[in-house]
């Protein structure tokens, strides 16, 4: 087995350990063993960019935003909004006005849900979503659902865990009002065709809500090349702080929508005869933001911008097809999720051990994976299995951690085959 830690071996250029140490926790150890996180996909580390922006807003200059007439007030909002600013140039959004701060994917969908679909949705009515779906894509749509008499169709992966679109397309018709995707799916690492659905999907006249929390962090993203009415995504998986997100939304589409929630910062005026509510994306961010969460995201944009992009894909693929090959080679290990266009997720099970107990093992031996059903239990129902194991790779892995998740493994059978 390769023990490489320099890509330049592989070909591809990018230098990993330079970036490496941009990420302080990559340098620490668990049970004194050299940590080798593989748990990206559920969420990422943060550069130290991040975490001093974040905590100079706490420093220096936090105060609420928008409304203070003193200096901190001021130089918070300016440090906000230059972060939505940020935001919509990192999507290519048209406006800042199409960018809704959330406290992340699950929230933006849910406002979606709540504020888009409860508005056009009735009896007859039809939602399509796919069976790769995290939760979050999911539950949300249920909910409005039985609000409102609509009716959930799923479209069908095959068993490599590619949407066979041929049967999506049979699924849509003038009823489909909703298309909910995952861009890339969180437990296969599945890229969705999104711009092909898109253009069937408004064919149709259905608006499509794109969950790219996975997404971002392994591509880059153009909302105006796909097309899609919604997308929605995390901080805290492309390398910025939790608890803060955002959601692009057609400005048409956010004018006409009700409010989400109700409270202080989203309105014009209130009376007790009646409230108006100020224009989008103000209108959907009722009381005090995440203001340092904020900041910190825009500062994980600007690490992003400055990354060799390309060279960081190209990273990621080398390791994705290395870990294909060294894992593959384990006895009585299968994989979920060999689709031909996919990103940065290694899902497996061992027939020695259940994935929670795989798992246990791998820690012991400083390898961070996840096991579980992921958040898509659906899916999991799809390939017969309760969870898998999940080995989940960003730009700053390398050969040598996916080597060692290899022998954590072997020693897992050693253990318990």
């Amino acid at each position: 087995m390769s023990t490489a830690t320099d890509p330049r071996e592989t070909g591809t250029g990018f230098d990993v350990e330079r970036v490496r140490g941009d990420f302080p926790i990559l340098a620490r150890t668990v049970l004194e063993k050299p940590l080798a996180y593989l748990d990206n996909a559920a969420t990422s580390q943060k550069p130290a960019s991040v975490i001093e922006a974040e905590a100079e807003c706490y420093r220096r200059y936090y105060a609420n935003v928008h409304r203070g007439v003193h200096a901190l007030s001021e130089e918070a909002t300016e440090a906000f909004e230059g972060a939505r600013e940020k935001m919509r140039a990192f999507l290519n959004a048209a406006s800042e006005r199409e960018i809704v701060f959330t406290r992340g994917t699950t929230e933006s969908i849910n406002l979606v849900a709540q504020s888009y679909g409860r508005e056009r949705l009735g009896p007859g009515d039809e939602l399509l979503l796919t069976r790769m779906e995290h939760h979050s894509n999911i539950v949300p749509w249920q909910l409005v659902a039985e609000a409102t008499g609509a009716r959930i169709r799923v479209a069908p992966i095959d068993h490599r865990g590619e949407l066979i679109f041929e049967e999506l397309e049979k699924l849509l018709s003038e009823r489909t009002k909703v298309v909910a995707v995952g861009h890339v799916s969180n437990a296969l690492g599945t890229i969705n065709p999104v711009r092909e659905i898109v253009e069937r999907a408004h064919a149709v006249g259905a608006a499509v809500v794109v969950d790219g929390a996975q997404a971002t962090p392994h591509m880059r993203v153009d909302v105006k090349e796909l097309g899609c009415d919604f997308y929605a995504l995390s901080g805290h998986k492309m390398f910025g702080p939790s608890g803060i997100g955002a959601l692009y939304g057609r400005e048409a589409l956010l004018a006409e929508m009700p409010p989400y929630q109700g409270g202080g910062e989203m309105i014009k005026s209130v009376t007790f005869e009646g409230t108006t509510f100020r224009e989008p994306p103000q209108k959907f961010e009722a009381g005090t933001p995440n203001i340092a969460g904020a900041i910190g995201l825009g500062a994980a944009i600007d690490y992003l911008n400055a990354l060799d992009l390309d060279g960081a894909q190209a990273h990621e693929d080398e390791l994705l097809a290395y870990g294909h090959e060294v894992l593959g080679g384990i006895e009585g290990l299968t994989f979920h999720g060999t689709a031909g266009s996919k990103a940065g997720v290694l899902a497996f099970v061992l027939d020695a051990a259940h994935p929670h107990d795989v798992g246990t093992i791998l820690d012991h031996e400083g390898v961070a994976v996840r096991a579980g059903h992921h958040c898509a239990q659906p899916l999991m129902e799809r390939y017969g299995v309760p969870a898998t194991v999940r080995a989940s790779i960003a730009f700053y892995n390398t050969r040598a951690e996916i080597d060692r998740l290899a022998r954590g493994l072997e020693r897992v059978r050693s253990l318990l085959g």
